[in-house]
């Protein structure tokens, strides 16, 4: 099995430095797209280097713009990345930009999407973050969703319970490894 994941912003590096690892760990074929939707030192590589991830196999360069102007840049980027790589399944996590665009990329191509972080809702469709996460959650295959609040609000929505799977949020187990790598690297009390 081969699993793309896309990311492209500072909380998604984050919140997916804990399943980049666990695909390492477990020997899983897998591959990180970096959309660029952030993309200074300080909101980009940095936290690739501090995480001690490996740097993205494809990095998108999409940088800011109007909504429709993003989306469209990481769409056109992330399929290219597909079409090359033949995944069997895509990753995406939260609510953004990339998000969208990357959960439209693979479901066109027919690949499987799961999107992390699913069923939050503010119910404000005035926020494009809202309505980022509505797409993606109702044209993924696989939903992990952080609570069972969330899993109720797809449930409510039509999503099939059989698609939903409550995993608890990403962001704790990277807290606890981030704390482990800080911890190995702190240098202020080793000489006290």
């Amino acid at each position: 099995m081969s699993i793309a994941i896309v990311l492209g912003t500072r909380p998604e590096i984050i919140k997916m430095a804990p399943v980049i690892r666990e695909c390492r760990r477990r020997g899983l074929e897998h591959f990180v797209i970096h959309a660029g939707q952030h993309y200074s030192y300080e909101m980009d590589r940095v936290f690739f280097e501090e995480l001690e991830l490996q740097p993205a196999e494809y990095n998108l360069d999409a940088g800011s713009g109007t909504h429709a102007d993003q989306t469209g840049r990481i769409m056109a980027g992330v399929e290219k990345a597909l079409m090359n790589r033949e995944p069997d399944v895509m990753l995406v996590q939260g609510d953004t930009n990339t998000v969208l665009a990357g959960a439209l990329a693979a479901a066109k191509l027919q690949i499987n999407v799961g999107h992390v972080e699913a069923g939050l809702r503010s119910y404000d469709r005035s926020m494009p973050e809202e309505i980022n996460r509505v797409v993606a959650d109702h044209i993924s295959d696989y939903l992990f969703a952080p609570t069972e609040g969330s899993r109720a609000n797809l449930l409510k929505e039509g999503i099939a319970a059989e698609k939903i799977s409550v995993t608890g949020n990403t962001i704790v187990d990277s807290v606890y490894q981030s704390r482990e790598i800080a911890r190995r690297k702190a240098t202020a009390l080793r000489d006290q």
